[in-house]
């Protein structure tokens, strides 16, 4: 492998010099910079990222922790996070941890402060210790995508308004005639997605209605899961006549159990769902849903990762991205007559 000192020999100049034109810094005649140019690609020298980040104590790269790169909304957001570092001349390190917590501390172990200079964590499924951890080993830690503004984490953080997509989409239902709705919950009852749910039935009681809890499903978040619960709940719950899900997959699970059971979407049954990932413009019906705003939040995730870095920003600090819209599509309708 060439190193930089051969680079130097070959210019006739130092190795700093090599150093400054490559990373263009300093006062360098433009004669020296292409002559210095002109050994690199002679060389083929390229910078070995992991011995400089060691050396000057600061890495190229920022990284960005997912629970899955399976979830198509984690490769959307890590694409509009990518364009933005390197907007700012920084690379992204996608690291993917399955849902396990010991993956996710041998990511955090191993490049946080090291090859990246800092770490975007979204759902990775994290004990905040082990964050905080990191961040008193001096690489900052942004929470992106944070389902709570009204309760800031201990950590900084991007938050969206998960609350008010949930009222978005129940009004949407009850605007449109429904008062016979069932709800899929893609976490836990405790877990990421409850606040969706709360603002559901805020719509609810805004209308004076209650939901009633046992047309309410928590499934993990999937269109397999929200497949197999629609299933269950329309056998149970004939009358239906809307489905509210809590993200997009398990809506498009829905409408795939709605189809198989023979009736139709919307004129039998409406269905919402919360995200508007590229398969909900997709769909046919091409799914209604309540956008929240990805690329923006990516963008001001990078923004606020790097404004710590260079210590620009306090910490904790919590920025909030603007309210999610709803998106009109061809999946929900007036229930019809019966």
């Amino acid at each position: 492998m060439t190193t930089l000192s051969e680079v130097a020999r070959l210019a006739g100049v130092t190795s700093a010099t090599v150093s400054n034109v490559l990373r263009q810094r300093g006062k360098v005649g433009e004669q020296t910079r292409l002559r210095v140019l002109e050994a690199v690609e002679q060389l083929g020298y390229r910078p070995h990222l992991t011995a400089r980040a060691l050396a000057e104590g600061r890495a190229p790269t920022l990284a960005l922790m997912v629970s899955s790169i399976a979830n198509p909304f984690y490769p959307e957001f890590a694409l509009a996070a990518e364009r933005a570092a390197r907007a700012h001349g920084r690379f992204l390190i996608v690291c993917n941890t399955n849902d396990d917590p010991a993956t996710g501390r041998a990511y955090l172990d191993q490049i946080a402060g090291t090859l990246s200079d800092g770490v975007l964590i979204m759902n990775a499924n994290l004990p905040m210790d082990d964050l905080k951890k990191t961040e008193k080993r001096g690489a900052p830690v942004v929470l992106c995508m944070w389902e709570k503004p009204d309760a800031p984490p201990e950590l900084p953080s991007i938050a969206v308004d998960f609350r008010a997509a949930g009222a978005i989409a129940g009004r949407h239902l009850i605007e449109l005639g429904h008062h016979d709705i069932g709800a899929l919950v893609g976490s836990k009852k405790n877990g990421i997605h409850a606040e969706r749910y709360r603002g559901y039935l805020d719509a609810c009681a805004e209308a004076g209605r209650k939901h009633a809890q046992e047309r309410t499903r928590y499934i993990p978040d999937t269109v397999a899961a929200g497949y197999d619960a629609t299933m269950a709940m329309l056998k149970e719950f004939p009358q239906l006549t809307a489905i509210f899900a809590s993200n997009d997959l398990p809506a498009l699970g829905a409408m795939n159990a709605i189809a198989d059971m023979g009736l139709n979407v919307p004129r039998d049954i409406s269905v919402i769902g919360i995200t508007d990932i590229q398969w909900a413009r997709l769909s046919r019906p091409a799914l209604t849903t309540v956008a929240v705003p990805t690329d923006s939040a990516a963008e001001m995730s990078i923004e606020l990762l790097l404004a710590l870095i260079n210590r620009n920003s306090k910490s904790p600090v919590m920025r909030v991205t603007a309210t999610p819209e709803l998106v009109r599509r061809a999946s929900t309708a007036p229930p019809k007559k019966r």
